[in-house]
């Protein structure tokens, strides 16, 4: 069983009630520095484990792994401490906000003997995961193109103070979960070209980048895959599209996995059609405030990052591929600034990170 520690209590809110439903996970102790916070949680799940000072998780002998849900610009120094006291490491996404981290981060992951894993959430969605099995089991043939969106009203947001300051940017807050798709399938993008506008309701919201986005990424053997954003407007009924998809375009068949909808629907070249749902599901992965926090796909995340730690494998994404999604991103924003095409190897050369042919 894998003994956690849990930082950060907003996001981390999901990951508490994921621990406490799951067989393979013990809640050891929660942290954040906000003391209410705390309490709310401890109220809200009757477990009243809690401490404000980060260095109380980190110096506990029983805490075998500790999941962090603090603000990107922290993560660095949080794994990079959870490293050094010896402790495994799961980090939401995306896994840093300075490649500069990132050279530190991978050589103390070596030397402690420790894992990290990126909690890249959406990967762990019942119709992702279907989508994921069904490719791997060549039932669209070979991949030819593939597509991710994310297009949420997600005005409510703009109510956090900290969406409004200029860290803020929804190129890594939300479009990282389509990118993710992309890599997850194409994990060699070799060049990316976007576009980006902060949207009349963005700006009139207090927003201080881009709410509304487009790319096309190439990957080195050429094919091509595009990816979409748009995070402030309203929205089609569920029934007509989905807030995020994953679409596949194989040599001998297509399949596309819905997020929030649950909604699977597969069709290849023999004429088979198959859609699928999981209305069953909706408690486990829906658990409070309708659709604002999936604590289901936290806990099949991290089930599976026990399992893989007890079989001493890898668990997928390590913090190599998550190195990778933001070196991604920041091609991506660079592009929108720049106003044209943008090579992954200006970013890893930036960085220096060339030698560890990271994809």
């Amino acid at each position: 069983m894998l003994k956690l520690g849990i930082l950060g209590l907003g996001e981390g809110r999901s990951t508490i009630s994921a621990a406490l439903n799951s067989s393979k996970i013990e809640l050891i102790k929660i942290c954040d520095r906000n003391e209410a916070v705390c309490k709310q949680r401890a109220e809200e799940f009757d477990f009243h484990l809690y401490v404000t000072n980060y260095q109380d998780l980190l110096d506990d002998p029983e805490i075998d792994a500790i999941a962090i849900y603090t603000p990107d610009k922290l993560h660095a120094e949080h794994v990079k401490s959870a490293l050094k006291h010896g402790k495994h490491v799961i980090c939401t996404k995306p896994f840093i906000d300075n490649l500069a981290h990132a050279q530190e981060l991978l050589a103390l992951s070596v030397s402690s003997g420790k894992r990290v894993f990126v909690g890249q959430s959406s990967r762990f969605f019942e119709p992702m995961k279907r989508q994921r099995a069904d490719f791997e089991n060549g039932l669209i043939g070979e991949l030819i193109t593939i597509e991710g969106y994310y297009h949420a009203d997600h005005r409510w947001f703009l109510e956090k103070p900290w969406s409004l300051e200029s860290s803020f940017k929804w190129l890594y807050g939300g479009l990282s979960h389509p990118v993710d798709f992309v890599r997850w399938y194409l994990p060699d993008i070799d060049e990316v070209m976007g576009y980006g506008m902060l949207s009349a309701n963005g700006l009139k919201g207090g927003l201080k980048h881009e709410d509304t986005m487009h790319f096309i990424f190439k990957a080195r053997d050429g094919r091509i895959a595009r990816v979409s954003g748009a995070y402030t407007g309203p929205i089609q009924p569920v029934l007509r599209d989905s807030e995020m998809s994953c679409i596949l375009r194989g040599t001998e068949g297509c399949s596309q996995a819905d997020y929030m909808d649950l909604r699977y629907a597969i069709t290849t070249n023999n004429g088979d059609e198959q859609i699928l749902t999981w209305e069953h599901k909706l408690k486990h992965y829906f658990r409070f405030e309708g659709k604002s926090h999936h604590a289901g796909e936290y806990q099949n995340y991290l089930e599976y990052f026990a399992d893989c730690l007890a079989a001493e494998t890898v668990a997928y994404p390590d913090m190599i591929e998550g190195i990778g999604t933001v070196a991604l991103l920041q091609a991506m924003d660079r592009s929108i600034k720049k106003g044209r095409p943008v090579k992954l190897n200006e970013i890893w050369s930036e960085y220096g990170l060339d030698e560890l042919n990271i994809r």
